[in-house]
């Protein structure tokens, strides 16, 4: 008799942590609902081929950030920054190379708001390209750029006063921004020709010219959105 009294007694416990585990489940369901299917995307992957919007800052080889999409990063270092630019953010496929020499990219300035638009060279936008894959939303990575190194040019005086910059006026270590194109050849024949802004840090400077280095070595990438393909 006492055997089946513990077996009942038994019986009404699970019953009630069955049921007590429903009711749990039931509330669990129910903040899931309300949640929509937004939440999904904690556990989503960028994948090749996705549509991935990213907020980015680049730096030169100094580690000074030169192109960024953090208005309060930019409020805060501008003021102190050699040639820190304002951009928006970009909308990127993931792990396809680009099919062109540079890629433009709308930024800020004091004279003309957001009219002017910023180069940002093939191999960097491949290297982000390849590096978001397998990133999740809001993730933050740092990307290297291989290639950062061999963006260095020689400007010879006469090329720096079509630039209207005069070899006296700069130093080592300052900023040069230049106009480059996509088509340098076009650019030569024709004045109307679009030229984008491209930073550089003079690296060397003698009476016959200058070294700018044009390479940015990494980027810092956060993944604002992912839109599978």
């Amino acid at each position: 008799m006492g055997e089946k009294k513990k077996k009942d007694a038994s019986t009404k416990l699970w019953k009630k942590v069955l049921i007590v585990g429903a009711c749990v489940l039931f509330v669990v369901l129910m903040i899931v609902s309300g949640m929509g299917s937004g939440w999904l995307s904690i556990f989503t992957v960028v994948k090749p081929g996705d549509t991935v919007v990213i907020d980015y800052t680049f730096f030169n080889a100094g580690g000074n950030p030169i192109l960024t999409t953090d208005q309060q990063s930019y409020i805060k270092t501008a003021p102190t920054s050699r040639g820190l630019m304002l951009s928006k953010q970009i909308s990127i496929t993931a792990n396809q190379s680009l099919t062109r020499a540079l890629y433009p990219v709308q930024i800020y300035t004091t004279d003309s708001g957001w009219a002017k638009q910023f180069a940002i060279f093939s191999p960097e936008y491949n290297a982000i390209s390849a590096g978001i894959v397998g990133m999740k939303l809001n993730e933050q990575k740092r990307i290297s750029i291989p290639s950062a190194d061999s963006m260095t040019q020689t400007w010879s005086t006469d090329q720096l006063m079509l630039n209207k910059v005069n070899i006296s006026d700069i130093n080592i270590g300052d900023v040069l921004a230049m106009g480059v194109s996509d088509n340098p050849e076009t650019e030569v024949s024709n004045t109307s020709a679009i030229t984008y802004v491209r930073t550089g840090e003079i690296t060397q400077k003698t009476q016959s010219g200058v070294v700018v280095d044009f390479g940015y070595p990494y980027a810092d990438i956060r993944v604002v959105s992912i839109n599978n393909r």
